[in-house]
């Protein structure tokens, strides 16, 4: 099996070992106001910081689907200040157990955690990072979505993350019951970096992030924990839970990520964030996107009418839009010019967006 495939088989479904899966349905993102600390973080699992006491819990997770609860309870904080980006997570489990040491090795062949962030919402060059009850570290960055020709760039490093695991209870041990297991990280802003003089720190503004934690039902050989297999010897599925529903068993559709806005103002103070309806408008033109690439693979041939990718009018908040396709030599673009701000939102063939 070359690489290529090989990771597209293992990352393209959200980690589901079976393909990749085609949208079922849509549901609405998630979003969270990330506030400013002057404290400084102690990254030890803690997380008994007193900004972290001032902080709300996230939603808890949700199947990948958006369908089911999940077995565990899993759940997270945000905070941020002039040099990091802080997540604390907590995950429900009864036996916490972990095998992997070695970094870039594939994380969620344990149970993990991992986080997803695409700072300017185009759905290409994001980022993944996944870590395990060891606390150890596979990070990822992707040039697109696994529904495109794309490069993963496994050798590149967050130069300067702080992580620390605490377990609540004892690791690798099948002999008793834990409680689960506190996951903290600071997560440095210069990784994400374009350029030397850019400002990349999202004032008041938003990125697109999600969460997920992957779960495996486990047995024990000779004391030790490890996957679960089937009378045949099969591994069975993976368990995908989730802060922002995705709707399809795919971490890897990046326009469905949550929302997470870094409010300037401290924590304690508040703040109010709303999803801007452009953002409403772009997920009507990725539902269209995804009808093109489901076309193409069944006819290898794509729409070319625009009336072919609408089965009703679309509306956003009252606003009747007018989508256009538009055919070219070297593909198509889908596009709307917004009624809410006058910009020209564009998906394009390779699902790159833009706005003009």
């Amino acid at each position: 099996m070359n690489l290529k495939f090989e990771f597209l088989i293992l990352l393209c479904a959200g980690f589901s070992m079976f393909g990749c899966a085609q949208s079922k349905n849509e549901p609405t993102p998630k979003s969270y106001i990330a506030y400013k600390t002057l404290e400084k973080i102690k990254i030890d699992g803690d997380g008994s910081d007193n900004s972290w006491s001032k902080t709300d819990w996230s939603d808890s997770f949700i199947d990948i689907e958006g369908v089911k609860l999940p077995k565990y309870k899993t759940q997270v904080k945000m905070l941020w200040d002039n040099t990091y980006f802080y997540i604390l997570a907590k995950l429900e489990e009864p036996h916490v157990w972990a095998s992997l040491k070695i970094r870039d090795t594939i994380i969620f062949h344990n149970n993990d955690f991992e986080v997803f962030i695409d700072p300017d919402s185009d759905t290409h060059n994001y980022y993944e990072l996944e870590v395990n009850a060891l606390n150890t570290v596979w990070d990822l960055f992707v040039t697109k979505p696994y529904r495109n020709e794309n490069v993963v760039l496994n050798d590149w490093n967050i130069s300067g993350l702080k992580s620390a695991v605490k377990v609540n209870g004892t690791l690798n041990n099948p002999n008793d019951t834990d409680t689960g297991w506190v996951l903290e990280m600071a997560i440095p802003w210069a990784v994400y970096k374009k350029g030397y003089f850019k400002k990349n720190i999202p004032l008041d503004k938003f990125w697109r992030v999600n969460f997920s934690r992957v779960n495996w039902d486990f047995q024990i050989s000779d004391g030790n924990y490890e996957r679960k297999q089937d009378a045949h010897g099969k591994l069975l599925h993976e368990y995908n839970w989730v802060w922002s529903p995705m709707g399809v068993i795919n971490m890897h559709e990046p326009e469905k990520w949550g929302y997470v806005y870094f409010s300037s103002n401290e924590v304690g103070q508040q703040d109010s964030f709303s999803i801007p309806q452009d953002e409403k408008i772009k997920w009507e033109l990725y539902k269209m996107y995804r009808v093109q690439n489901a076309h193409f693979k069944e006819h290898e041939a794509y729409f070319t009418s625009i009336d072919s990718l609408m089965a009703t009018e679309i509306q956003v908040e009252g606003k009747v839009l007018e989508p256009i396709l538009e055919n070219h030599s070297t593909g198509w673009n889908l596009s709307i010019k917004s009624p809410f701000t006058d910009k020209i939102l564009i998906v394009k063939e390779d699902g790159k967006f833009i706005s003009k």
